[in-house]
């Protein structure tokens, strides 16, 4: 699209940038003759490269042009730096702010209106689910409805995941996949299988309050590494504290993690693997945003997984509906454990909704409703960053190539928990970077979601939150 030929600009140069084709104190094009040969608008040229300057990748200089930035850890958004986290920074029990609670009795995690209107026409992929799951009630027999289901839920469902991760380069049996009450429920089980009150648990900082929440729960103590934008969690920072505390588990979210939106490379997995082979890790994989990819959805870490270290987690709340509760878990070792906890607090799962979703996938349903999503994800992401680069504040912001979320760092002087309140009174509701994080970290910092249109209020309502922000 025409007008995000500066999304374009930036993507290519950060890229070659991170490549290393172009190395720290090199001259990039000027303005004129990007200008004259990509018949630029100035206007676009230099767009790009004052986001790509407040990505801390280039640096003007006055009468000279723009040139590559010598990168330094943590100078991207959200990213803390590795050498603050040492055995001087111990593992700590957490308490989770009631802030959450609010945010979720509103229904406000990833909207932030969420009293507009919902009565809009149902997306196509909904509504064929939908059929699917009634067609799954239709047909079922005799007194069906008065038996649990198999613990590990409808065989169908799980063969239908069986396929699906195979198609990822993931190469296990049905027989080892357990259906769950959604993702957060399969990361519960995994941390209650691998890991006792008192435990130290690694995660990403900034990660998802979601852990967290758990951790508390659990009487877990957590340990949290610097987590870039761009690649996730660092194993630098990682080795540093497995060499300083006896580390029971790590959790990450390789694909589009929340709320950074970062994709984990190849080098870094299998770093990951090596560091949980030498230190006895259980590593704890959420990979629920992976369907969410722009372009080509990246296999799992799990898929690299020799020696039965990862416990695969999944859900298809945020890829089709948060109302379905649906999601799994692929534990290995641990398989045996974890289903005798699911026994214990959850029993069986709703047969009918499960056959549904198998149905739904079989029938092609469920990649239909993607392909959909995707575009209309990455054009909404799109119009966000627009939209962002119109605030008056200054502000660095994440560029996922996939999942639902920006992360979004505004200068220090900001504090989003206290412009939560007034946000509040004006019907907006904010998800400050405070709650993802155990520290006092991130109070400058925001998660802002794509994953609804940008319809004529919510426009209004993000102006305001600028507003809002630039006065705090």
């Amino acid at each position: 699209m025409s007008e995000f030929l500066y999304l374009q600009l930036e993507q290519e140069f950060s890229a070659a940038i991170q490549a290393g084709r172009w190395q720290a104190g090199d001259r990039l094009p000027s303005v004129r003759a990007l200008c004259r040969e990509r018949e630029l608008s100035k206007a676009t040229v230099l767009h790009a490269y004052n986001r790509l300057e407040a990505r801390g990748l280039v640096e003007a200089r006055p009468k000279a042009g723009y040139f590559v930035r010598l990168q330094h850890r943590g100078s991207e958004a959200g990213v803390g730096k590795s050498d603050d986290f040492t055995a001087d920074t111990p593992p700590a029990l957490v308490t989770v702010p009631a802030l959450i609670g609010d945010i979720m009795r509103r229904g406000a995690a990833f909207d932030i209106l969420p009293d507009t209107d919902r009565r809009t026409d149902m997306p196509p992929g909904i509504v064929e689910l939908n059929r699917a799951v009634a067609r799954a009630l239709r047909h079922q027999r005799g007194l069906q409805h008065q038996y649990y289901d198999d613990p590990r839920g409808v065989t169908a469902l799980r063969e239908q995941l069986m396929r699906r991760y195979q198609r990822r380069g993931c190469l296990f049996d049905a027989e080892q996949v357990s259906i769950t009450a959604g993702c957060q429920h399969a990361l519960f089980l995994a941390l209650m299988a691998c890991c006792d009150a008192g435990d130290i648990v690694a995660v990403e900082s900034p990660g998802f309050y979601g852990v967290i929440q758990l951790a508390e729960s659990l009487g877990l103590k957590i340990l949290e590494i610097p987590a870039s934008t761009d690649t996730g969690m660092d194993m630098d920072g990682l080795e540093r504290a497995l060499q300083s505390w006896q580390v029971k588990a790590v959790v990450v979210t390789p694909a589009f993690a929340t709320p950074s939106g970062s994709l984990m490379p190849q080098a870094a997995r299998a770093r990951l693997l090596a560091l949980a082979e030498q230190y006895d890790l259980v590593v704890i994989e959420d990979d629920i945003y992976a369907d969410l990819a722009f372009g080509t959805t990246p296999s799992p870490l799990k898929a690299l997984d020799h020696n039965d270290r990862v416990i695969l987690c999944g859900s298809v709340s945020k890829s089709l509906s948060r109302d379905l509760r649906l999601g799994w878990i692929v534990a290995g070792r641990w398989q045996q454990k974890i289903e005798q906890i699911k026994l214990v607090n959850m029993l069986a799962g709703n047969r009918f909704i499960e056959q549904g979703v198998a149905d739904f996938i079989a029938d092609g349903g469920y990649d239909r409703h993607l392909r959909r999503l995707r575009l209309q994800l990455q054009d909404q992401r799109d119009q966000l960053v627009q939209m962002l680069s119109e605030w008056s504040l200054p502000v660095r912001i994440s560029q996922p190539e996939g999942g639902l979320c920006l992360w979004l760092e505004l200068p220090e002087s900001v504090d989003t928990l206290a412009v939560y309140q007034q946000a509040r009174h004006a019907g907006v509701v904010i998800t400050p970077g405070a709650l993802f994080t155990s520290r006092a970290s991130y109070r400058n910092c925001l998660r802002l979601s794509f994953a609804h249109p940008w319809h004529k209020r919510r426009r209004e309502a993000l102006s305001l939150l600028g507003t809002l922000l630039l006065e705090a």
